[in-house]
């Protein structure tokens, strides 16, 4: 299954990505499963996804949580969580 994945803020900052376009491995079929996947490429990627940051997820530009199913095609977004004032 293939996504476009798209990196926000300091994640974007962290990982020196922006956006990124990944044939996901069977089975990764939720926001938390793909954030698990990520956490494997190394130190700093396991620092953002494995629940030590608050970490915010979009599909289609909808916000979601992280049980919400990935569909081939969707673009995934991760941005650090947003305050106001």
């Amino acid at each position: 299954m293939n996504i476009k994945v798209l990196y926000f803020a300091r994640i974007k900052e962290s990982v020196n990505y922006s956006s990124e376009e990944l044939a996901l491995p069977t089975g990764i079929t939720t926001v938390q499963l793909l954030k698990q996947y990520l956490s494997t490429r190394g130190d700093t990627w396991a620092k953002i996804f494995t629940g030590k940051l608050v970490v915010r997820a979009a599909i289609n530009h909808e916000l979601v949580d992280d049980q919400t199913e990935i569909k081939a095609g969707d673009e995934v977004a991760f941005f650090p969580p947003v305050t106001g004032g």
